[in-house]
């Protein structure tokens, strides 16, 4: 693979210049941004199972199809709970934002006959976020995270 030096590419002129210093500062943290957006949402639904415990979400569960339902419940406990964590912090960035995106993948499918509007009980929401965490397996922690603070990312 090579990478294409940024020199060959023409830089686009700013139409305000006097914004080059301010995009100097927050372009790099643009992906922090992200990352921990995408972290705090599997959080916090991740702490509705912590909170409730897992036998709360079994009938939902079964409903859907998964029996038995537990060992789904636990999966999806770890991959919002501690993977929200993770995401947030930058460790093991790629591993838990390739997990949440499989989960939304199959929330998606689950949610596909109703359509594409949340609004509907439809894929748009789990849709949107899998493909940000799929974007996040892909390119990983970035400069601001534990796993190149550590130096070891997957």
């Amino acid at each position: 693979m090579t990478q294409i030096d940024s020199e060959t590419k023409p830089k686009s002129k700013l139409l305000f210049p006097g914004l080059e210093s301010f995009y100097a500062i927050a372009v790099p943290l643009a992906w922090p941004i992200v990352r921990i957006a995408v972290g705090w949402n599997l959080l916090v639904h991740g702490w509705g199972k912590v909170t409730r415990g897992p036998s709360a979400y079994i009938g939902g569960f079964v409903e859907q199809g998964f029996d038995p339902a537990l060992p789904w419940i636990w999966g999806a406990l770890i991959i919002e709970f501690v993977g929200g964590i993770a995401l947030i912090l930058g460790l093991f960035t790629r591993f838990f934002a390739a997990a949440a995106a499989v989960e939304m993948l199959v929330i998606t499918v689950l949610y596909w006959k109703a359509g594409f509007s949340w609004l509907n009980c439809g894929y748009e929401y789990t849709l949107l976020w899998g493909l940000i965490c799929f974007a996040i397996a892909l390119r990983g922690g970035g400069p601001y995270s534990l796993d190149r603070r550590i130096g070891i990312e997957l």
